[in-house]
């Protein structure tokens, strides 16, 4: 007999990722984040919990980065889906968000964002008050602006 023959060959997929399985993969993620969000909502938080579990390992599989707003739904520690009130305390400290996990303990430190002044964009450096203010009017309409023809007694002509 060779010598290959007491060679165990290894199971499972090996080499790079295709786009497709990517793909996949985060939108799996999405759906058992979803899912777990219903379930938490029903009162079945071991379930909400195992979905976040199945999530995570999907995403460190394949490579997949969780969205921002689904990144603060779980406790890195112990993989249980945050409910607030339930689940985790939040408190506000000296310009922080910290969240405490109330089923292990471990307590997450976020810096409080500023409310930017615009919706869609981030708070302006460098610019004055009064800038602000003419960046705001530009995006407001102006009264000069005709807004309706309906009302007019004259006839149009087409």
């Amino acid at each position: 007999m060779p010598a290959t023959a007491n060679v165990v060959k290894r199971g499972g997929r090996r080499g790079r990722r295709t786009a497709a399985m990517v793909r996949i993969a985060r939108e799996r993620v999405l759906a058992l984040f979803a899912l777990a969000e219903r379930e938490a909502a029903g009162g079945h938080d071991e379930l909400a919990d195992r979905y976040v579990v199945l999530a995570r390992k999907i995403g460190t599989r394949y490579n997949v980065r969780f969205l921002p707003e689904y990144r603060e739904l779980y406790c890195r520690s112990c993989s249980t889906f945050w409910v607030e009130g339930r689940t985790v305390r939040t408190r506000l400290r000296a310009g922080r968000r910290v969240r405490t996990c109330l089923r292990c303990g471990r307590r997450r430190r976020l810096p409080v964002r500023e409310p930017s002044l615009l919706p869609g964009r981030g708070p302006e450096v460098g610019r004055s008050a009064e800038a602000m203010e003419d960046v705001v009017l530009a995006d407001a309409p102006s009264e000069e602006e005709p807004t309706d023809r309906a009302d007019d007694d004259e006839p149009q002509e087409n």
